[in-house]
């Protein structure tokens, strides 16, 4: 929800005949104009133990039963559970920013709303398109896993019923895929039914999941203890690969933890968005961390990490100690998991187009609310029949590692949005008098002037600090310094992980460029730390819900780790797609 205005003039239609509308910005809408809309609302229905559902399942797929032999055999070695933990710690810098924008602005649309009410209209079209085509590719990739996981689970491929099986076409050379359009569409009529029968179907396949990944880890741990931990008594050490292998296993299973975003997009169908939207983001991921770590520190201390199977790990560790018949519970784990995955793939996308609609960046068409089941039923079907075209037809496991570019882009626009609410926060749509003036008298508790007690001199580095910004930094002028200073930092951000990345450049040019931008990032981290956060953030939004901790360091450490993902995965990308093999 939210209202169109200019980003200076606020005139509420204007600014499209020139590049103006690409900085306008949506004001966040309050309680009081949410609650007497008259535009069909999506069902409130969603419970803190939906939203951990939902989480769990949107991020914890298929991938774990397979990246833990990838990443040990390659980067990590046993250290395999310490590269999970580095992700997820960097993962939650990410999650920390979504939680306080979650419950300040409780509308469906996840990042693309936060950006379009923060950052610009030209910015949310990008990163609400990013989405899309994330949530669009990355379906299809889950979906087309589908079968094979399937077959497995079956004791084979020819176990697998013609019509469900994938068959080659050879006139124009695709191999189709029947199974994979036959559950997006099953998916898409379940999310059409309703949130609450959706949410339910995603809390039942969720718990077989974690039920599986529950049996590998007490019975993986029975085993390790009576075999002796073979995997750890390696004379190469537990870091075979050094602490940079250890590393690059952490920016791989990165995007194992992505999930927790469509959390975030079921924000406006939530009973109590400010407790429950940072609790099921914080505690989803937590479950998942803990998940993968404990899986980890049993697989590879069962076998070997470099005897470790890259396409069945956990089930050939198994192997390995006679419990054949194990492959059955975990093929089932993989096969819920991929279910779960692909209703949290395809959940978010219909509520980014509708709200896109509302915002008039899209036909009237998609922001349609059935009022039945009270979802948005057309952006449902349509996002459903396309994810279903790419699945059947095409083979989509190359384009899926190019999502993630969206998935990036969305958590550093997020933290941005961070550091725009604190130090610049968007103008709130005015509040009657009975709502503000309870605001204005709890805010009075965050603003503590500069006292100086006793005999405290003007010289004191700390006075003298003060005194001198008041100088130079005053209310005609500080929203414009402070937003040219989180420019500057977000540069230098840019300029470092560019030049800690791009390994092709000259060592005299990489090495300058990593002076200009780490001094660009510290300056303006430390002109952010010094200076005072603007006292209009506390009625920004919904009130009462998470604060994001230390700000401005969590903000822009999170920038600052998604960006050099951000270059390093597009430069692979272009590598492998520019490469003289193609």
């Amino acid at each position: 929800m939210g209202v169109l205005v200019d980003s200076e003039e606020g005139v509420r239609n204007g600014g499209h005949g020139s590049w103006k509308f690409l900085t306008r910005r949506k004001r966040v809408d309050s309680i009081t104009i949410s609650n007497n809309d008259s535009q069909a609302q999506l069902a409130k229905e969603l419970t803190f133990s939906n939203l951990v559902s939902i989480g769990v399942g949107s991020t914890i797929g298929c991938g774990v039963y397979v990246l833990v032999g990838t990443v040990a055999r390659e980067n990590a070695g046993p250290a395999l559970a310490i590269s999970f933990l580095i992700a997820g710690l960097a993962s939650a810098l990410s999650a920390f920013c979504y939680a306080e924008l979650a419950s300040r602005c409780p509308s469906a649309g996840s990042a693309y709303h936060y950006s379009y009410i923060c950052v610009g209209e030209g910015v949310a079209w990008l990163i609400g398109w990013a989405m899309i085509l994330e949530y669009t590719i990355g379906g299809s990739a889950v979906a087309r896993g589908i079968a094979p996981t399937l077959a497995a689970l079956l004791g084979g491929d020819n176990n697998l019923p013609f019509f469900l099986s994938r068959q080659h076409i050879p006139g124009i050379d695709i191999v189709v895929d029947p199974l994979a359009a036959i559950m997006i569409f099953i998916i898409t009529g379940l999310l059409c039914v309703g949130i609450k029968e959706s949410a339910r179907a995603q809390s039942i396949v969720t718990s077989v999941n974690i039920c599986a990944l529950v049996f590998i880890i007490l019975a993986g741990g029975y085993l390790g203890f009576k075999s002796g931990w073979v995997g750890y008594e390696l004379s190469s050490g537990y870091f075979p690969f050094g602490l940079d292998g250890m590393l690059a296993g952490s920016a791989t299973v990165f995007f194992a933890y992505i999930g927790f975003d469509a959390v975030a997009s079921t924000a406006e169908e939530v009973k109590n968005p400010q407790r429950d939207l940072p609790l099921g983001i914080g505690v989803s991921l937590f479950i998942c961390c803990g998940l993968y770590m404990l899986v980890s520190v049993v697989v590879v201390g069962l076998v070997p990490y470099y005897a470790l199977n890259p396409d069945t790990p956990v089930s050939s560790a198994f192997a390995e100690h006679g419990m054949q018949w194990a492959a059955y519970i975990i093929n089932a784990g993989a096969f819920t998991a991929l279910c779960a995955s692909l209703l949290g793939a395809l959940l978010p996308q219909p509520r980014i187009l509708m709200v896109m609609a509302r915002d008039g960046l899209l036909p009237p068409f998609f922001s349609d609310i059935n009022k039945r089941c009270q979802v948005p039923v057309n952006s449902t079907i349509v996002t459903g029949l396309i994810a279903a075209a790419l699945a059947f037809t095409m083979e989509v496991s190359e384009l899926a590692g190019m999502v993630s570019v969206g998935t990036l882009l969305a958590f550093i626009v997020v933290a941005i949005s961070v550091l725009i609410l604190r130090y610049i926060p968007p103008e709130e749509v005015p509040l009657p008098p009975s709502v503000q003036e309870p605001i204005d008298s709890s805010s009075t508790r965050y603003k503590k002037p500069l006292v100086v007690k006793g005999d405290v001199s003007l010289d004191d580095p700390l006075i003298a600090k003060h005194v001198a910004f008041g100088k130079y930094l005053h209310e005609g002028n500080k929203r414009c310094i402070v937003g040219w200073v989180i420019t500057f930092t977000c540069v230098g951000v840019f300029v470092l992980t560019y030049a800690a990345s791009d390994l092709t450049l000259l060592s005299s040019v990489r090495t300058a460029m990593c002076g200009v931008g780490g001094a660009l990032v510290l300056c303006g981290l430390v002109f952010l730390t010094i200076i005072d956060q603007d006292d209009a953030r506390h009625n920004f939004g919904h009130s009462g819900g998470f604060i994001c901790p230390f700000v401005p360091l969590l903000p822009v450490a999170c920038i600052l780790i998604n960006s050099y993902l951000l270059i390093s995965l597009g430069l692979n990308t272009l590598a492998v797609f520019y490469s003289p093999q193609r």
